[in-house]
């Protein structure tokens, strides 16, 4: 029985950290970010289409739905826009559609996975 639970745990435990919504804080340096972002102009060159959410509740899972938020201790990750896509570790592509986000490169999934808490 308290194997069960242990597991059951486990995976509430995994699917709880999976499931975090994208709030995302734009910080002013380069260091203090965890990944640095470039906005490209065609979603073609892009590995990440990203709809801009109106509400936190709206931006799920890791699919490219991000509320930008003004707290960085609120945040799951803090970016920093670069002017040069040779800087950058994910190129974006802004979309109208919430329905248009996605993940291209999903090699890249992983750098938008929400950081532990310092």
């Amino acid at each position: 029985m308290k194997k069960i639970i242990s597991i059951l745990v486990v995976a509430v435990t995994c699917f709880s950290v999976q499931s975090k919504s994208q709030k995302v804080y734009i910080t002013n340096n380069e260091y203090d970010a965890d990944i640095k972002v470039f906005v490209c102009e065609n979603e073609y060159d892009a590995d990440l289409l990203v709809y801009k959410c109106s509400s936190k509740y709206e931006a799920e899972d890791n699919k490219g739905l991000w509320y930008f938020i003004e707290s960085r201790y609120e945040s799951d990750i803090k970016i920093f826009f670069v002017d040069n896509q040779y800087e950058s570790d994910l190129i974006i592509h802004f979309t109208d559609n919430k329905y248009d986000a996605r993940w291209i490169d999903l090699s890249k999934k992983h750098l938008m996975q929400p950081k532990p808490k310092k």
